[in-house]
Order: C-alpha cells, then sequence, then structure tokens
C-alpha cells in the first residue's frame, strides 16, 4: 500500500518547517495534528508548511490549521505556506483561507518575513 501521506519536518533557528507530501483530508489530518502537537509542545511558534508536494487538500486538512492559528498567533506565531500547487491555491482561494494565511512563493521568502517579524503579510 502506498503512503497517502506523509509529513518531514526540519527546524531553522526557531522556525520549524513541514514538507506535506500526497493527500491531506479526514483520514491523513491526525497525522498532521500530532506533528503540530508535538511542535506546540516545544514552543515553537514560527511554522512554514511547504505544500509543493501536496496533491490535494480538503476542508478537513485545512481545518487543520484552523484548530492551531490561534493558540500559534497569541504566542507572536504564524503559519506561512509556501510553494503552493495551482490546485491546492485554488482550494486555499475558494474556501477563503489566502485571506487568512500568507502564501508565500519560497521557504527562504517566509524565513525572510519571520526573521524581521513581520508575521502578517495581509494585515
Amino acid at each position: 500500500m502506498d503512503v497517502k501521506f506523509k509529513v518531514e519536518s526540519e527546524r531553522y533557528e526557531d522556525i520549524e518547517i513541514f514538507k506535506l507530501y500526497g493527500i491531506l483530508d479526514a483520514h491523513t489530518a491526525p497525522t498532521l495534528e500530532k506533528e503540530l502537537n508535538q511542535t506546540l509542545a516545544k514552543n515553537a511558534y514560527k511554522i512554514i508548511i511547504n505544500l509543493k508536494n501536496l496533491e490535494y487538500i480538503s476542508s478537513a486538512g485545512l481545518g487543520v490549521f484552523m484548530e492551531f492559528i490561534e493558540e500559534i498567533r497569541n504566542n507572536n506565531g504564524d503559519i506561512k505556506f509556501v510553494e503552493m500547487d495551482e490546485k491546492v491555491l485554488s482550494i486555499f482561494e475558494l474556501l477563503g483561507f489566502h485571506l487568512i494565511f500568507d502564501i508565500l512563493p519560497s521557504n527562504n521568502e517566509a524565513i525572510i518575513y519571520f526573521k524581521n517579524n513581520n508575521l502578517r503579510r495581509n494585515v
């Protein structure tokens, strides 16, 4: 059986970078929830989500980010999405998530925003 969804993470200074692979939906969302819970337990609130290899995201998958964003922002952090596929971007736009979260071209650009303490680009 092929892996339907995979999360890889790496740390760059005080920023946690997640790479998502496959399909993020109601069945795979608990995997991401677990990873985010572990990250927040380490008081890491600056998070980059790289979606270059994410094929699809459902509303349940997007709900994972909504579940955590208040706590993250209350702790002077944010979630930045980078390298988003056009299909995934269209889902973000359809559900209005592009108005809530920053979508940037690359990890480096997101890192620059965090380093400059620009937590929200779309304010």
